[in-house]
């Protein structure tokens, strides 16, 4: 058995070169990649096949698993990945494991039929060994996690040993059997009793070996055992710097294969489009192998192929059986084995599909490929299939044409992450990844940074999302390592490179959802990668080609593809008449913690400027892992969390959900600059578009809803035309349903809401689901005339002045102290209760954002430090009380503002701001403060010009009226409409793993904290003040500040307000330089606004404080 195995081959462990540090030696005895093959028994049985697979829709994703019970569950997934094929074998499920520290430390034998593996642990494949105790999770940016000294690797090398028993069934007898690893991280040996069998490298596809003569007959009752050896690093490790964690082992399924003697070895779909897409030429390339290849040829004549196309939406399981004869679409033109001639050797079958149902994003229409190999009676030997689908890629000038169309790229980059699991894949979450991407609008996503699980292409055929598949190349850090030839230049590292990207295409090749290889990530550029383009387009000219690389201009690749280009920069290439190809950013909007900050300026640009198709937020998952802290609590850990060295921190969190998939408020911004129905109040008419390229908008429901003042003064359904795809309707603002509505109503700031909603439930959303959401502001009616406050002459207020403090009360409704020392209110109690301390102050200081840490030293943070906002002391020069009225009181107060080490030394020349503050205080209750704020001229971009104030933390209850209800900033409000909300404060804290400023409310004209009795306090923006952003937390910004995880945090007793005049922007174009947009900066110049508070009970009219006015003192 030995023998036959081993035949003209000589086992490489031994060698030197090492295996695993020889660029050269990528495989050992490794077949060549070609498509998933699934070995079914019958025509039948593949339909069946894939009418299970396919039954997918919301509530699979209910499955979804982020903690210790995802380990089952990749179990059951692995089994339901090969439910129905009679030849395929899983091999998942729990090994035996030892990890060595090195290759010289494993057991000797380990790999040996009779070795006692008793003592040794388990260990569930697929897995990564870091996720379950064994070495430690490593996490890097760009750096190289070892030494730079390619194509070495450390003596240190991690080096997992594995050990399973199998049985071959019997029904397999007489087949051949193949071993089949989806992955392995980094390169790994592999033996079947103690015969080694292969070796591989390529940590995200698949190797497979022959493995027929090594295995005991079926039937003999003995059981095999496969012995695999993984190690950490190999030579392969420098083409894979990819930022995501580095995580080793077997993390992708095991299977066996049973194939006949001659058998289908791999196929190639190929579909065109005739005129007006009325018909489709089809060509199926197919490769028919046998394993006795000296009597091939002779063989091989006695075999023919078929090939059948069925309509996948029509195909019925009637009582576990399938109709073959009522659904076959189109039988493609037999072939038998041709002459050899130069290209491609193999069966070529061809057929016409008059009026083919095309797919898209938006409809996503499957047909399934089967194949059948027959042997000269007509008898089935053997069958494969897929799903397929009918589409063209073509190009234009300044355009990608899909079906004819230049299509926008509403694109997100996804890295494979469970926050449990690390890189090994659930069906359950891919589904929820999916189902989240389509109910948020995306229609795109690029394969970040290599390729992925095959269960992952095939639910994006069927939902419908357009794919880059992205070669596993990446050599970053040989960016900061100048004394290395770069691989893309280096002839020994071609083929590895070429290796990479010839798997790729050829496992992936018949998806429908690739409208892109790509080849690599931040890889550099050279002549490596004009090879691969060059194979890339030979194989498979169907497809454009992409690569960033090298300034993303290349001839390598077929879109100009930048990332993190800045809006203007990206409307200057698609307006250079040199350039021919479309721009599609394949990186933008870096969503690392608080941020995506003018992302619809990006849109503004992309939605008017042709040449522009999309891009590809950078990324979809914040890439935490789970970790367990001393007290038994599990949190989401980032990059030096496990002890690793060297590691980049929490640069690996910058995704637009939590790793649990709980979306982001971001998100929400990018639903609204991606959704396809848009609308704009131009003039006098309303227009409603339909950004759609190939889906009408029957099914969709249109209604309305009018608030003025926040207030919802009616709805009502809109009876629309059905709009074509990429067409509009405009609707005259006097034929519309709620012009009446808005004429009888009352003078004030009068919003329109259009909602488009699903009408049908669909794979992925229930009916109902909100595809669109815009509020337009309508035409002024007039002045608002507000209402004059009468103050009760009879009532005096009472003013007291004792040593540091001015009093001033009204009998015993309320008393509000002011410390003379600081200018500011100490306390404000209303019936005995409290409802502020702790002073109402300026503020210019906020926790930083990542974004805002971004760029050291000229961040915006490491500015701001080193001006000391953060440490800012407000020396009070004068406070002076004076008594306007028996009913209104003033004080004035004027502040510097210096840093903190220097309060005991007050130099006005050394303060950084001057504040000047006056309160009027009224009989009624309500104090309004002016704050005349002069920052020195030399300071940075402000972060915030506001006021802090502390309440008493039982007044939970908050109500705004402003945009919301999810948190927003001056530069990413879009998706925020206006309106009045309600919350609990705690609610309103967002839990960014690195804490920061967050929970913001932006554009706010009041707000209100009340206890459950309804008592509270009101705060209003103030005569011509304009709205303003309001931030409202248990945890202090110095808490923020200081916390490094958000399970740190300490919760105060207190509630810090923040009521900002200004507040700078999030910016979002990178994280790593300040990139803050212009109008989203608050310079250091003067500004002047004015608060109004009021305290209130249950039965407060809040809107009518709001539009109320105070009387003039001074008359």
């Amino acid at each position: 058995m030995a023998t036959a195995c081993l035949a003209g081959a000589t086992f490489p462990m031994n060698r030197s070169p090492k295996p695993w540090e020889d660029p050269s030696f990528i495989k050992w005895r490794k077949r060549d990649p070609h498509v998933p093959l699934h070995c079914h028994d019958s025509i039948e049985g593949s339909l069946k096949y894939w009418h299970d697979r396919n039954r997918v829709d919301l509530s699979a994703a209910t499955a979804a698993v982020w903690d210790d019970d995802a380990v089952s569950g990749a179990l059951e997934s692995a089994e339901f990945w090969v439910k129905g094929l009679p030849f395929v074998k899983s091999l998942c499920g729990y090994w035996r494991f030892r990890l060595a520290s090195d290759p010289e430390s494993v057991q000797s034998g380990f790999h040996e039929s009779g070795f006692d593996d008793s003592a040794w642990e388990t260990l569930p494949v697929p897995s990564n060994w870091q996720m379950h105790g064994f070495d430690r999770p490593i996490y890097t940016n760009n750096v190289y996690p070892f030494p730079v000294n390619p194509p070495y690797v450390p003596k240190e090398n991690p080096t997992g040993c594995y050990r399973r028993f199998f049985c071959v069934p019997e029904e397999w007898r007489g087949r051949h059997i193949l071993l089949h690893f989806e992955a392995v991280d980094s390169a790994f040996f592999a033996w079947v009793n103690g015969i080694p069998v292969g070796y591989s490298q390529d940590s995200r596809l698949p190797a497979e070996f022959e493995i027929t003569d090594c295995c005991h007959p079926c039937g003999s009752g003995k059981e095999n055992v496969l012995a695999v050896q993984v190690f950490r690093w190999s030579d392969g490790s420098y083409l894979e710097d990819q930022d995501h964690w580095w995580l080793s082992g077997i993390h992708r399924d095991v299977l066996l294969l049973a194939k006949p003697q001659v058998f289908i070895a791999d196929y190639f779909f190929k579909s065109s489009l005739g005129e007006k897409f009325s018909y489709a030429d089809i060509q199926v390339e197919v490769k028919v192998d046998i394993f006795d290849r000296p009597a091939q040829d002779a063989i091989l004549s006695n075999y023919s192929v078929e090939a059948e196309l069925y309509d996948t939406g029509r195909l019925n399981d009637v009582d576990g059986h399938m109709d073959v004869s009522t659904y076959d679409i189109v039988h493609l033109e037999r072939g038998t084995f041709p002459k050899k001639v130069l290209g491609f050797h193999g069966y070529h079958l061809k057929g016409k599909l008059e009026k083919p149902k095309l797919w898209s994003a938006e409809h996503p229409n499957l047909y399934t490929l089967v194949l059948s190999l027959k042997d000269a009676s007509g008898q089935l030997v053997d069958c494969e299939s897929c799903q397929v689908g009918i589409r063209n890629i073509s190009q234009a000038p300044k355009q990608m044409l899909f079906n004819g169309h230049p299509i926008i790229i509403r694109g997100v980059n996804r890295h494979e992450h469970h926050p449990r699991l690390g890189k090994t894949n659930l069906e359950a979450c891919m589904i929820k990844d999916l189902i989240l991407m389509k109910q948020y609008n995306f229609n795109a996503v690029r394969n970040s940074h290599y390729p992925q699980h095959p269960r992952w292409y095939e639910l994006c055929d069927l939902f419908g999302i357009y794919m880059i598949d992205e070669a596993n190349i990446e050599t970053h850090g040989f960016d900061l390592s100048s004394q290395f030839k770069h691989p893309s230049l280096e002839p020994s590292w071609a083929s590895s490179m070429l290796d990479r990207v010839i798997g790729m295409v050829e496992r992936d090749k018949n998806h429908t959802c690739i409208i892109s290889w790509s080849l690599g990530n931040e890889s550099g550029y050279g002549p490596n990668h004009s090879a691969l383009a060059g194979w890339i387009r030979g194989k498979d000219p169907s497809r454009l080609v992409h690569y960033e690389g090298g300034g993303s201009r290349t001839p390598s690749t077929d879109i100009i593809c930048p990332m993190y280009m800045r809006v203007w920069d990206i409307v200057k290439i698609a307006k250079d008449p040199n350039e021919t190809r479309p721009l599609i950013l394949c990186e933008y909007s870096h969503a690392m913690g608080n941020s995506n900050g003018n992302i619809h300026e990006y849109w503004d640009a992309i939605d008017n400027t042709i040449g522009l198709q999309g891009g590809f937020i950078w990324d979809w998952v914040d890439q935490g892992l789970l970790k367990e802290s001393p007290d038994g609590e599990k949190h989401w850990a980032y990059g030096g969390d496990f002890g690793d060295t060297p590691n980049d921190l929490n640069f690996c969190l910058n995704g637009l959900i939590w790793p649990d998939r709980t979306p982001h408020p971001a998100i929400n911004e990018v639903r609204y600059v991606y959704q396809p129905i848009k609308v704009a109040f131009v003039g006098n008419v309303l227009k409603i578009t339909n950004a759609h390229f190939f889906k009408s908008t029957e099914g969709v429901e249109f209604s309305w809803i009018l608030h003025v003042d926040g207030i919802r003064l009616g709805s009502g359904l809109i009876t629309l035309p059905m709009i074509a795809p990429n067409c509009s309707h405009d609707m005259k603002w006097e034929s519309s349903p709620w012009q009446s509505l808005w004429a009888s109503s009352h003078p004030g700031e009068a919003f329109l809401t259009i909602i488009a909603k699903t009408m049908f439930p669909t794979r992925w959303a229930e009916s109902g689901h909100v595809l669109a959401s815009t509020q337009v502001c309508l035409p002024s009616k007039g002045e608002v005339i507000p209402r004059v406050i009468q103050m009760n002459e009879n009532i005096a207020l009472g003013v007291e002045c004792l040593n540091d403090t001015i009093t001033v009360s009204k009998q015993n409704f309320w008393e509000i102290n002011i410390n003379t020392q600081t200018g500011t209110i100490e306390s404000w109690k209303v019936d005995g209760r409290s409802l502020t301390s702790k002073g109402m102050i300026p503020c210019l200081w906020r926790a930083p954002t990542d974004n805002d840490n971004g760029g050291s030293p000229n961040s915006y943070a490491c500015r701001w430090r080193a001006s000391s906002i953060d440490n800012m002391f407000y020396h009070t020069e004068s406070c002076s009380l004076q008594k306007l009225s028996d009913q209104v009181v003033q004080v004035v107060a004027v502040y510097y503002g210096i840093p903190n080490d220097q309060k005991q030394i007050f130099l006005k020349s050394h303060s950084f701001d001057k504040v000047e503050v006056s309160y009027l205080i009224y009989e009624s209750g309500d104090v309004t403060v002016e704050y005349n704020m002069h920052p020195r001229a030399d300071l940075p971009p402000l972060p915030r010009v506001g006021i802090e104030f502390h309440l008493d933390g039982t007044l939970d209850q908050i109500k705004w009226y402003g945009r919301g209800p999810f948190e927003c900033y001056p530069d990413r409000k879009e998706a925020a409409h206006l309106g009045v909300y309600e919350d609990n404060v705690a609610n309103l804290h967002t839990p960014y793993i690195v804490p920061g400023e967050c929970s913001g409310r932006a554009d706010v004209r009041w707000v209100t904290f009340q206890n459950t009795e309804g008592f509270g306090l009101f705060a209003s923006v103030y005569g011509a003040s304009p709205p303003m952003q309001m931030n409202a937390s248990y945890f202090s910004t110095a808490e923020l500040d200081k916390a490094t995880h958000n399970q740190d945090l300490v919760k105060g007793d207190e509630i810090e307000v923040h009521l900002d005049h200004k507040h700078m922007g999030l910016g979002g174009d990178d994280s790593w330089s300040p990139c803050v947009h212009n109008q989203y900066l608050v310079p250091p110049i003067p500004y002047s606004f004015s608060i109004r508070f009021r305290p209130i009970n249950a039965s407060s009219s809040f809107n009518d404080i709001y539009r109320s006015q105070l009387p003039d003192p001074k008359v």
